[in-house]
């Protein structure tokens, strides 16, 4: 399998009755959500760090395909320079090692306070960071960094450390009218969009708006990039977030429709085996 498609999170009462089964319980809902998806963003290592026992039991619950893209925590990454909490992020890969081959790249989310002046300390976090062999994405929120020099001096430090840069695509969101379902996430970094693969596999956070027609024209230029890194075998994971979350499992299904109307070859969706694909394209709406 080279592409894995999903959303930011699996724990949310509010799918249940469409995407979760009614009667759903919380301690079934990773179970049922790696039996639709076959990956998942885990935003969850963010905010806490699971103990052992709890990554041996995601493990357990969940099938062989199936694949975690955990974010680092916010300890480490949202702490000013990441000199500092370099073994804190040793350890955290570590305690994530247990998922096996059920473990996808991890990825670090940096704050946009962290600019380009600090790409000394990136590189140092990076190096250091090889001692795991684990793969790895970075997330970048200062505008800085999008510029033409400070753009290419970060990708050939991820390039030559077999690093990933996240690809965050929140135009979908600021298309349209001010609509009050999206101020939350308008809140966020509004950040250029860059089509750049610096390792083997690539990350991608699609931030689609509720309407799936707004979605249309990014999810069409997607189907192009996803093509072309499949002919060239790169591993890609597909993260679908939406502003409203009950919506989110819907457009990332309606995406791989459109992904397998076009002729990409990818996997099959497990989703539609427990349930037929939508003849409609608006989803449970």
């Amino acid at each position: 399998m080279k592409f894995f498609i999903g959303c930011a999170v699996w724990s949310y009462k509010g799918w249940i009755g469409d995407f979760y089964p009614k009667g759903s319980r919380n301690s079934d809902f990773l179970n049922l959500y790696s039996r639709r998806f076959q990956a998942v963003e885990g935003n969850t290592t963010f905010y806490a760090v699971p103990n052992a026992e709890t990554v041996v039991k995601w493990a357990r619950e969940t099938p062989e395909y199936f694949r975690f893209c955990l974010k680092l925590p916010r300890d480490i990454s949202h702490n000013g320079r990441l000199k500092a909490y370099i073994l804190k992020a040793l350890e955290f890969a570590e305690q994530m090692r247990p998922l096996g081959t059920r473990l996808a790249p991890l990825f670090l989310q940096l704050p946009p306070n962290y600019s380009p002046r600090l790409i000394d300390d990136l590189a140092l976090f990076l190096e250091s960071w090889q001692q795991t062999k684990l793969p790895l994405a970075v997330e970048v929120r200062h505008n800085d960094w999008f510029l033409k020099a400070e753009s290419s001096q970060l990708n050939q430090l991820l390039e030559d450390l077999g690093i990933g840069r996240v690809l965050l695509d929140s135009r979908p969101i600021y298309t349209g009218d001010n609509d009050p379902q999206l101020e939350s996430e308008r809140r966020k970094p509004k950040l250029p969009l860059q089509f750049t693969v610096t390792s083997k596999f690539s990350l991608i956070r699609f931030i689609s708006h509720p309407k799936l027609e707004m979605n249309q024209q990014f999810m069409g230029e997607w189907v192009k990039q996803i093509q072309d890194w499949l002919q060239q075998d790169k591993e890609i994971y597909f993260f679908v977030h939406c502003p409203v979350e009950e919506y989110s499992p819907r457009n990332a299904r309606y995406f791989y429709r459109i992904l397998k109307e076009n002729g990409i070859s990818v996997p099959a969706l497990p989703w539609d085996e427990i349930t037929p694909e939508p003849n409609q394209l608006s989803l449970w709406e």
